[in-house]
């Protein structure tokens, strides 16, 4: 039998407990389960946000060279980038999710001329799906719908992490697969950035695209990364042309004629505020260190998964440590009513249609205590159904 004291006895042996002390918990008796959909609030972010507002204030329009705000989103690219595995000048961080899909399918696209036929599996996250149903209306293409069979296939768009399970898929084994079969792969990262160790050149991987909101701890609609091999960087079009790519910025005449190097997947004015907030949360997991983030992940969803065999509570969450992230998915026919039951009890956690409840583990606030005693306050809800 597992009781609390034993989830107390984990987190009095875990080396990331007092990375809590680096965020903002305002009622420290709220179990919150979703840093898997938005991380808490890091204690500097505050911090930096209002010194960026004062910069702002006082500095206005030379605010933009003062203070390097115009290099802002390829310098915390290159601070996110060890957390990928990648190098500097790999990785820019500037717009959303969904813009950075749009340009890396269609990037991917035109590495080849005649690329057309895009593959994703109909149970991959919505946007992803959207983005590509919406690629291929305005490009004439077409979609295969399923990844089991890449006979044909051009590009592939798939997450690493599923968003509901979080299975972890063969990040080597299917580049390798899609690239034997004549495709290139953008990986969706945005359930894995923050919470998996991830090597993309060691894996081969070219195109990736993730968000900085969830274990990256980001803030609300923090602006998102794109991930660019620099091997075939010389040979990029991205389809969102704007001034910030443009190669002699302000030279405001002169026809369109890309930077070199990441610096070409920019495109308009970046997002300041959103990129100070995003570097924050980046530098609180670089400091901490992947590898000690990824080995917690492993160990306090494991936990989670012991304690849903204890309760009888149902999971399809991997249970190979290798296979999962950094979330585990209790399955319950009543869950949309748990979801509101266990908010009553003070435990925030995520729900998806139809019977899915997401216990996202972020590890460097979350505690084993907190896994504890929603799992049993969940069990007794459902004794009681």
């Amino acid at each position: 039998m597992i009781d609390r004291s034993d989830a107390l006895a984990l987190d009095a042996a875990d080396p990331l407990a007092r990375w809590r002390d680096e965020f903002v918990i305002p009622d420290p008796d709220l179990i919150y389960l979703d840093g898997n959909s938005l991380g808490r609030t890091p204690k500097r972010t505050v911090e930096a946000l209002h010194r960026v507002i004062d910069e702002w204030s006082g500095d206005l329009i030379t605010s933009w060279w003062e203070h390097d705000w115009l290099h802002l989103a390829l310098t915390v690219g290159d601070e996110l980038a060890p957390l990928l595995g990648a190098g500097p000048g790999e990785v820019a961080v500037h717009e959303s999710t969904t813009v950075g899909i749009f340009q890396q399918v269609n990037v991917a696209l035109d590495l080849v001329p005649g690329r057309r036929v895009i593959a994703i599996d109909d149970a991959d996250f919505p946007t992803d799906r959207y983005a590509v149903e919406g690629i291929a209306r305005l490009r004439g293409g077409e979609i295969r719908h399923g990844l089991d069979d890449l006979a044909g296939v051009d590009v592939v768009l798939r997450s690493l992490v599923d968003y509901r399970t979080a299975e972890v898929a063969d990040l080597v084994g299917e580049t390798a697969r899609a690239s034997d079969a004549g495709a290139t792969t953008v990986w969706d990262l945005s359930h894995a950035a923050g919470v998996l160790e991830l090597n993309l050149p060691d894996a081969g991987v070219e195109l990736a695209v993730g968000c900085t909101y969830k274990f990256l701890n980001g803030g609300p609609g923090a602006p998102a990364f794109v991930y660019v091999s620099r091997s075939i960087q010389h040979e990029v079009t991205q389809p969102i042309w704007g001034w910030f790519a443009q190669s002699d910025q302000f030279a405001m005449e002169r026809p369109f004629d890309p930077r070199s190097g990441i610096g070409r997947m920019l495109n308009g004015t970046p997002p300041v505020l959103g990129l100070t907030a995003a570097r924050e949360g980046i530098r609180v997991t670089v400091e901490a260190g992947i590898t000690a983030v990824a080995a917690k992940a492993r160990l306090i969803t494991g936990f989670c998964i012991d304690l849903a065999d204890e309760f009888g509570l149902a999971t399809d969450t991997p249970r190979d440590p290798a296979r999962r992230g950094g979330h585990v998915a209790v399955r319950h026919p009543d869950a949309r009513h748990l979801h509101e039951a266990l908010v009553d009890h003070n435990v925030v956690v995520d729900y998806r249609d139809p019977d899915v409840l997401r216990f996202g583990l972020s590890p460097l606030t979350t505690s084993f205590a907190d896994v504890f005693d929603a799992m049993s306050a969940l069990a007794r809800l459902v004794d009681r159904a």
